[in-house]
Order: structure tokens, then C-alpha cells, then sequence
């Protein structure tokens, strides 16, 4: 499978602890160009196996910070695809610590 010039453009778009900001423009990651990615089933299923990989050491790294975001916030930032209550949030991040 070949890869088009929008895919190239999104794989510049990653991050790594402890900071998770994006490499390409430097907003909290996943930044603006993963969030602006229309949305389907299949997307959000791709998605998901991906980005539930981060969840545990993006926990790890920002939990705690001053500034930093609480655990069920960064659940929220990283699975933005999924409609997700805050108890859901919350229930999540403690099945991830």
C-alpha cells in the first residue's frame, strides 16, 4: 500500500514522554492535525488500537505535574475519538496506572 502526501504529513505528527508534545509543531500531543482527522467507524477503531498504547506511560510521565493534567484528562486528550464520561475517564486511567 502506497502512502499519500496527507499520511507522510501525519507521521511527522508524533511524540514520546516525558513531555508528549508534538515533533512537528509542538502542541500537546495527539496535536490539531490527528484531532481534525474526519471521523468514521473504521478511523475510530484504528485509532483506538494505536493511541490506547500511549495511555499508560502518558499517565506515567504527566500525572502529578503542577501544570501538568490529572489522570482522567489525559485518557480524555489521548482517546479525544471516543464520546467518554468523566467517570468513564476516570475508570480508564486507574485500569492503566
Amino acid at each position: 500500500m502506497r502512502s499519500t502526501p496527507g499520511q507522510l504529513a501525519l507521521e511527522l505528527h508524533c511524540a514520546a514522554g516525558p513531555g508528549w508534545r508534538c515533533e512537528a509543531d509542538g502542541e500537546p500531543f495527539p496535536c490539531s492535525a490527528w484531532r481534525s482527522l474526519p471521523m468514521d467507524d473504521h478511523l475510530r477503531g484504528a485509532l483506538l488500537a494505536g493511541f490506547t498504547l500511549f495511555l499508560r506511560p502518558a499517565i506515567r510521565d504527566l500525572r502529578g505535574r503542577p501544570e501538568g493534567p490529572t489522570p482522567p484528562e489525559i485518557v480524555k486528550r489521548f482517546l479525544w475519538f471516543l464520546p467518554m464520561t468523566d467517570e468513564e475517564a476516570r475508570a480508564t486511567a486507574l485500569r492503566c496506572r
